[in-house]
């Protein structure tokens, strides 16, 4: 099943770095009572998610959390220590949560997984952008080529807030 518009977020176990270290947590517990918005990239360090996307939400950061946005999430399917260096390394780290979905759990659960085997990547998280309100999603906005942020992108999620 492929998340829709309506749908209540999966309750699953998801680490999270933090300047204490990695902490897992449930989604439920991030999400309960919150509006927030989450964005997914195929992979930390890649291109697009390094040079577009992660940028996009950090130069419009401030604005979007100024339309009632009490936390911006970006989820990639990669460990915690790659998702804190990825944090440390764009200045992420303390403005927008870093969501480490290692094994894939929390994206197949929403049916946001692709292969991208065939660029050696494996399975991954489709290209998205969504806004959630007490674990309900408002807004989705799933990209057809992982290696384009536009539709997902902090410009368009900002329109729709």
């Amino acid at each position: 099943m492929t998340i829709a518009v309506g749908s209540q977020l999966p309750d699953l176990k998801i680490r999270e770095r933090t300047p204490d270290g990695p902490v897992d947590t449930t989604t439920s517990e991030l999400f309960k009572g919150k509006r927030v918005v989450i964005f997914a990239v195929p992979g930390a360090f890649t291109p697009t998610c390094s040079l577009n996307h992660l940028p996009g939400y950090l130069e419009n950061r401030d604005a979007i959390l100024a339309k009632g946005v009490n936390d911006i999430f970006v989820v990639a399917v990669n460990d915690h220590h790659v998702m804190g260096a990825w944090a440390n390394s764009t200045g992420g780290a303390g403005k927008i949560r870093f969501l480490a979905d290692w094994d894939a759990a929390f994206t197949k659960a929403l049916g946001m997984d692709i292969d991208l085997s065939a660029g050696t990547l494996g399975v991954r998280s489709k290209r998205y952008s969504m806004l959630v309100e007490d674990g309900v999603v408002k807004s989705l906005n799933v990209e057809e080529n992982p290696g384009q942020a536009t539709v997902s992108a902090a410009a368009a999620m900002l329109e729709q807030l």
